[in-house]
């Protein structure tokens, strides 16, 4: 059976697409939200995100720590923001390779927005290669490891931004 690369959830968030876009956008907090994540260091910062920039995401699971070098492929204000994950390594992202794509979409809703967050598994590998890996790595499959960060993930953005109101 193949695996599966693909998932993403939706959560409906009490704030203008934009604000949430601009939030997300800056890969330094994201570890705000994220169960792994714990910020980024941008390569050139400017004052938003734009296709084409460079960051390293810092991560962390259990006692394990990594960082992954990350180029932004979408910014549309108030709309898309993605970015593709394409080297990775404990300290520095010195492996190169197809890792994964993220992306987060805003669409305006009656109740603020409608933000989702979708992970696409990159790797090129044999899927009995990749299921190994997986279970080690993670207890189960990437696609399942996702499924519940993005989930908590949405749920840490939405109390943030009920917080704040």
């Amino acid at each position: 059976m193949s695996r599966t690369k693909h998932v993403c959830d939706s959560v409906i968030v009490d704030a203008e697409p934009r604000t949430l876009y601009d939030q997300i956008s800056d890969p330094t907090k994201m570890g705000t939200w994220s169960p792994e994540n714990r910020g980024a260091t941008i390569a050139e910062p400017r004052e938003a995100a734009y296709v084409g920039m460079v960051f390293d995401g810092h991560n962390k699971r259990g006692r394990f720590t990594w960082t992954t070098r990350c180029t932004v492929t979408k910014a549309v204000p108030g709309e898309v923001f993605a970015f593709r994950v394409h080297a990775i390594g404990p300290k520095t992202p010195r492996i190169k390779g197809r890792v994964a794509t993220w992306q987060y979409t805003f669409e305006p809703v009656k109740a603020g927005t409608k933000v989702t967050e979708s992970w696409t598994d990159d790797r090129k590998w044999p899927d009995a290669v990749a299921a190994v890996f997986d279970k080690a790595a993670t207890g189960t499959t990437f696609a399942a490891f996702q499924e519940r960060n993005i989930a908590k993930t949405l749920s840490n953005l939405q109390a943030a931004f009920e917080v704040s109101r």
